[in-house]
């Protein structure tokens, strides 16, 4: 089993791999236990099948990085559904599954009508290692860092910001500009794991790894270090059981 690891551990791309997967893993954990707590666990879900559906689009134009493209787009689709959910007509639920739903469907009809992408959406939809350039590991590892730095400068006031918006805005905090921070980070991190894990599992690594941690523990910083773990770990474990297997 060593032996066998250490012969896959000597090729490039999956040192590359497990280097993004881990960083990605790490923030997305991070963030995660904010979205849980404020009820927006399922903004991963939809914020992957936007992502989807720009990096089809993009895929499908001929664009040699669409990262570039989608995270941005991500971004701002992150800061447009929090708008809609504030809206008292149209509850955060309802707006999730309306893009989501809208992008899902874009990025399947651009793959039905373009022929030769079938690799490319594959890869989307269910992540490659593979798929991860040299230009994607550089892109990925300066926003896993940007991410994780923002979230420890900011942790205090995402902290009452999750909890309690009113109290915040009370103490005169400017409770929807961290809220944006927490759905944009959260944006750059699903693109940038998108493309090795793919749309059906990306938002998995937000809500699980939370949800065991608060099982477990009852403080804030706990369930956030417990969840940091809980992730690298299962992360690790998972490709070494790929890896050997």
């Amino acid at each position: 089993m060593i032996e066998t690891l250490s012969e896959m551990l000597s090729h490039a791309f999956i040192v590359r791999a497990i280097l993004v997967g881990s960083l990605v893993s790490l923030c997305a954990a991070l963030l995660g236990v904010s979205l849980v707590l404020k009820r927006y666990s399922m903004i991963g879900d939809g914020l992957s099948h936007v992502g989807f559906g720009i990096l089809t689009v993009s895929t499908a134009l001929e664009i040699s990085s669409p990262l570039y493209i989608a995270i941005p787009g991500v971004a701002l689709f992150s800061i447009i559904l929090l708008k809609i959910g504030n809206n008292s007509k149209i509850k955060s639920d309802s707006a999730i599954a309306l893009i989501s739903s809208s992008a899902l469907a874009i990025g399947v009809a651009v793959t039905s009508a373009t022929t030769g992408m079938n690799t490319d959406v594959c890869n989307f939809m269910f992540g490659s290692i593979l798929a991860m350039s040299i230009a994607d590991v550089y892109l990925s590892v300066i926003v896993s860092i940007i991410v994780a730095v923002l979230f420890v400068i900011y942790y205090r006031k995402l902290f009452i910001v999750t909890f309690d918006e009113n109290f915040a805005r009370a103490s005169g905090l400017k409770a929807n500009r961290y809220t944006n921070i927490i759905a944009v980070l959260t944006s750059l991190i699903i693109v940038i794991g998108m493309r090795m894990m793919g749309v059906m599992l990306i938002s998995s690594i937000i809500i699980f790894p939370a949800l065991t941690s608060m099982r477990i523990f009852k403080s804030y910083k706990k369930v956030v270090i417990s969840s940091a773990i809980i992730s690298l770990v299962t992360f690790w474990l998972r490709n070494i059981y790929v890896l050997c297997v």
